[in-house]
């Protein structure tokens, strides 16, 4: 688990505080299978939105805890029963993105020359 300063956390919470929820946990808890989607979603978005189907505060504290503990996350904010959750993608599912974009234009412009 990483920690953020209060400036970043602040921006991040602003910008958490219009998404809705990618993943809801329901009264089974944190599961295998949660913690795989979280971990996809975490992957794609960076920043996401968790919604939680339990009453008791402090075992919603704690699965927090083990979420951002389990996925070297950042817990920006919880209120209630939703959860904000940062994770800044790995550098290479960046490059690898950045590079298959790349050629998929060139393949793009070659074939707008061919045509004309």
């Amino acid at each position: 688990m990483f920690t953020l300063n209060i400036t970043q956390r602040r921006k991040l919470s602003a910008q958490g505080h219009g998404l809705n929820p990618v993943v809801i946990i329901g009264k089974a808890g944190l599961t295998d299978n949660v913690i795989e989607e979280l971990d996809r979603s975490l992957l794609s978005h960076e920043l996401i939105k968790v919604k939680i189907h339990q009453h008791d505060r402090d075992t919603r504290q704690v699965t927090l805890e083990t979420i951002c503990q389990k996925l070297n996350a950042a817990p920006i904010q919880h209120i209630g029963k939703i959860f904000i959750i940062y994770r800044p993608k790995p550098e290479d599912t960046v490059q690898k993105k950045t590079a298959e974009k790349l050629k998929k234009d060139r393949n793009l412009r070659r074939t707008k020359r061919s045509f004309q």
